[in-house]
């Protein structure tokens, strides 16, 4: 039986979120200029942004992409609109229906993680949009080599862990300098670095404010409806799940989990590199 992880939960919870309250499919975080403002009715203009700003970043001759952690298949969807033959990785079994009825048969599917995937297809370009932090550092890259057309494209953008004392209530990302360290030793060119931290991290106190407003209130009743009602089962429930209660409450309902204390912690880049011929 598929054991759900967490994060898939999470992934799904978060789309529910998204189509209900921000009138968005999209699952990645916004780029926010300073122009916009920081609120929920943009959203979606915010995610927008976003994806055209990966599309901007696509380099001129590449055809075929690998959408890798396609999330709700939106982005897919988006380049494929743009003239781009698209297939997607999607280890979610729930998102992946998601992806089959916006997509339908414009795309192949692999449905599990990107180190488990074996095709014979090559691709100009492998898109890791938020999914990087997922995967296995060695074992992607080694995936990505083999996938690649000669002199084929790796465009990742995603946040990175930064090297400061302290623990982030946004965990996920790769270390910043052992991922530029690796990649220096692999068989590709760094074309492009751009640093977007301070556009994306507004997504946070989007976030923040529907934990506090929303989600914190809620389960604050939830709780003491269950404490009152069924004190004994409420008590039993508490004490076996304590420690991801505990989790829960320090990262997503204390209202820490900020744009500023993101930027602190984190560094959310945009890299092209390109496979050495």
């Amino acid at each position: 039986m598929h054991k759900v992880e967490l994060k898939e939960v999470g992934l799904d919870i978060g789309l529910a979120f998204s189509k209900h309250f921000y009138k968005t499919d999209y699952l990645h975080y916004g780029y926010w200029p300073e122009e916009l403002a920081v609120e929920p009715a943009n959203v979606f203009e915010a995610q927008e942004n976003y994806a055209n700003f990966l599309l901007k970043n696509i380099p001129e001759g590449v055809n075929s992409i690998l959408d890798v952690g396609c999330g709700s298949g939106k982005f897919a969807e988006k380049m494929l609109d743009a003239g781009y033959r698209v297939d997607c990785v999607s280890p979610s079994p729930n998102l992946t229906k998601h992806v089959r009825n916006r997509l339908g048969d414009r795309a192949e599917i692999f449905e599990n993680r990107y180190e488990d995937v074996r095709t014979e297809k090559r691709y100009d370009l492998i898109l890791c949009s938020e999914s990087f932090q997922y995967l296995l550092l060695e074992e992607a890259i080694a995936q990505t080599k083999n996938f690649l057309n000669s002199e084929g494209y790796l465009l990742i953008c995603d946040f990175f862990k930064r090297d400061v004392p302290g623990k982030s209530p946004v965990s996920g990302g790769h270390r910043i300098e052992r991922f530029l360290k690796y990649m220096e030793e692999q068989p590709f060119n760094k074309l492009t670095d751009i640093d977007i931290t301070k556009e994306a991290a507004p997504s946070l106190d989007i976030m923040r404010d529907l934990i506090l407003e929303v989600i914190a209130p809620t389960w604050n009743i939830v709780a003491y409806y269950m404490r009152s009602n069924y004190p004994r089962f409420s008590r039993i429930f508490s004490f076996v799940f304590r420690k991801k209660i505990a989790q829960a409450h320090r990262k997503y309902l204390s209202g820490s989990t900020s744009g500023e204390q993101f930027a602190h912690f984190k560094t959310y880049r945009l890299f092209l590199f390109q496979q050495k011929g």
